[in-house]
């Protein structure tokens, strides 16, 4: 019986209480690395995405900071493209201007010492309007200089080539009608002839790609009829040639290719020298086979 209880308390106490013991332990154990892991895994994620937000708040900061850029470049562009186009436009009427001045002041000189030009044969059928010229120097000098207020010639060109450079073809049209009306003779009347032809031209192009056969063909005739009026009025301008080509090219659009042929060797013979020659000489080696 006391063997037994040995026995009993050498298993309990060696044996069993041991197992409990060690069982026991390493529960806690693995409880509390458990734990451990997780709060350090939990304090990563946290800050892996403070991290993360930083950098998509710091992106997403650029993105907008980089989008309102783009967009002031692009329109500070925009208004560079629209003043240097002014700017070429007026420069453009400017040129055209000191050309006309300089071909009066040209006259003036050669009028202080010979009898006056004669005008060209076109011309001569209609009576000269008085010459945008300033008056004699007998007059006193503060009343020899225009008024700063008053509309020269070369105000109501400009204006009505800006218009035509803007794709106001009506307004442009109406603008060179007045100018011609009011300076028939100016120097650059032919110029703001050729202009009203070009508008005209336009305009048929335009309404062809709109789809609109009957007013592209009516426009078509129109500038016909404009482009002549160049080389019959004012045959000495320089835009003569330019006109006669652009005739020829609107009669091909009329489907009229004898009468483009003839207006396009009427240009090589008579302006072999123009910058639209070449061009002529071209649309006329098209135009032969066809013939």
């Amino acid at each position: 019986m006391g063997v037994r209880l040995l026995l009993a308390a050498a298993l309990l106490f060696g044996g069993c209480a041991s197992v409990s013991d060690v069982t026991g332990v390493a529960t806690q154990q693995d409880l509390l690395e458990v734990r451990s892991e997780l709060a350090n895994v939990q304090r990563s994620a946290l800050q892996t995405r403070t991290a993360a937000e930083a950098v998509v708040a710091q992106f997403e900061k650029r993105q907008r900071e980089r989008t309102v850029e783009d967009e002031r470049q692009l329109q500070a562009m925009s208004q560079r493209l629209d003043g240097l186009s002014t700017s070429l436009t007026s420069l453009a009427a400017r040129i055209d201007d000191l050309n006309a001045r300089t071909e009066a002041l040209g006259r003036q000189m050669r009028g202080a010492t010979a009898a006056p030009a004669p005008l060209p044969p076109t011309t001569t059928a209609r009576p000269m309007a008085p010459a945008p010229t300033p008056p004699p120097a007998a007059e006193p000098t503060p009343t020899s200089r225009p008024s700063t207020n008053a509309l020269q010639p070369q105000d109501i060109y400009q204006a009505a080539y800006i218009d035509f450079s803007k794709g106001s073809y009506p307004l442009a049209v109406a603008g060179f009608r007045e100018f011609l009306r009011r300076y028939p003779d100016h120097p650059l009347a032919g110029a703001a002839q050729y202009w009203i032809g070009e508008a005209h031209f336009s305009m048929a192009r335009a309404f062809t790609n709109a789809g609109q056969a009957d007013k592209a063909t009516e426009a078509l005739e129109q500038a016909v009829q404009e482009f002549r009026k160049v080389q019959a009025n004012y045959a000495r301008s320089d835009k003569a040639a330019t006109a006669l080509y652009k005739e020829a090219l609107a009669l091909l659009d009329l489907k009229q290719p004898a009468v483009a042929q003839a207006r396009l060797q009427y240009l090589v013979d008579n302006f072999p020298q123009a910058e639209e020659a070449p061009l002529a000489r071209e649309r006329l080696a098209a135009l032969k086979p066809v013939q």
